[in-house]
């Protein structure tokens, strides 16, 4: 019986042990959320202009004479795909990799240590990733785009909903689709529209990948939270059910010792 409480003594030691860890962990996490929501937003701010200047310019018809509206069919994809640098934040990472699954043929260019790990390419950062760290991806996709190289570009990252939800999606970004827009009357390009498409399309591309990286951020501290949040409580409920088991396995063995000592003096 001594032996069954000193092995619960040793696991009531580590569970709490592990607790305190996932407690420092999501105090972590939350004192980025801020700064990291902070970021997102201005991210999704400088989205909304970017789509709404590259819609403009795709409305005019001589913009579609651009490399970067050409619509091809080979087969050929690439995408980026925005993951973690560490693990402990529940689905996150895996949802990004299920989704990445589905696009068995593409080529990926990966974001952040865990996405460089699962497709062995070298390691960077996604918490530390700069526009100027996009904007050496974007010119290298878009020559290649623009060469022919492959037909679509898109990027895997993770949509921000609330703390308590995150969802894994794709963002297509090349090629531009043809825009309707009808609200383009007194805005002027120059020299024109087709030279000004050509040439924001690399800001485009990398400032697309800026804003996903930001909000896949946010995202992910957000999914490590509320992991630690849960693991911290299911820990504390398996202290309460091994600190009963331990209560219960010590008065059976003060029972047993007493009986025993009660037995040998009716000897």
């Amino acid at each position: 019986m001594s032996g069954n409480t000193k092995t619960l003594r040793v696991r009531i030691k580590s569970v709490t042990s592990t607790m305190q860890l996932t407690k420092a962990m999501g105090l972590v996490a939350s004192s980025k959320i801020r700064r990291a929501n902070e970021a997102m937003q201005k991210g999704r701010d400088y989205c909304k202009a970017l789509e709404d200047t590259i819609s403009v310019l795709a409305a005019d018809r001589e913009s579609l004479k651009s490399p970067y509206m050409q619509v091809r069919d080979t087969g050929r994809t690439r995408i980026v795909v925005i993951a973690g640098d560490r693990g402990l934040a529940g689905g996150y990472n895996a949802n990004v990799f299920r989704l990445a699954a589905t696009f068995p043929e593409a080529e990926f260019i990966p974001i952040g240590k865990r996405a460089c790990e699962r497709y062995s390419q070298q390691i960077n950062s996604s918490e530390h990733y700069t526009f100027d760290d996009a904007l050496a991806i974007a010119t290298e996709l878009c020559n290649d785009f623009a060469e022919g190289k492959f037909d679509r570009l898109g990027i895997i990252s993770t949509k921000y909903n609330s703390v308590m939800s995150q969802e894994a999606f794709i963002r297509w970004v090349l090629p531009f689709e043809k825009s309707k827009k009808n609200d383009t009357a007194g805005i002027v390009f120059e020299p024109d529209n087709l030279t000004v498409l050509n040439n924001v399309a690399r800001e485009y591309v990398a400032g697309m990948i800026t804003v996903c990286v930001r909000e896949s951020f946010a995202s992910e501290v957000a999914a490590r939270r509320m992991a630690m949040d849960s693991a911290g409580k299911n820990a504390q409920q398996m202290i309460s059910d091994l600190q009963l088991e331990y209560n219960r396995a010590r008065q059976g063995a003060i029972t047993q010792e007493i009986t025993e000592i009660v037995a040998g003096s009716g000897d």
